[in-house]
């Protein structure tokens, strides 16, 4: 879903433009991207699983 052609009910604005807090916040709202996991927990996972791999070579090879 896109802002593009939402009207607010407050200020009779596209909400695109965010008059108004109620139009930003809508905005914002619907304009959240990206994931909801923090990238340092994305790093500490990809060192580990590094870590990990490494730990594998040493057994098995």
């Amino acid at each position: 879903m896109s802002c593009e052609h939402l009207i607010c009910a407050r200020c009779s604005n596209p909400v695109v433009e965010g008059r108004c807090p109620t139009c930003r916040e809508a905005r914002s709202e619907l304009h959240r991207h990206g994931s909801s996991v923090p990238p340092a927990l994305v790093l500490a996972a990809l060192v580990a699983l590094f870590f990990v791999a490494l730990v594998l070579q040493r057994v098995y090879g």
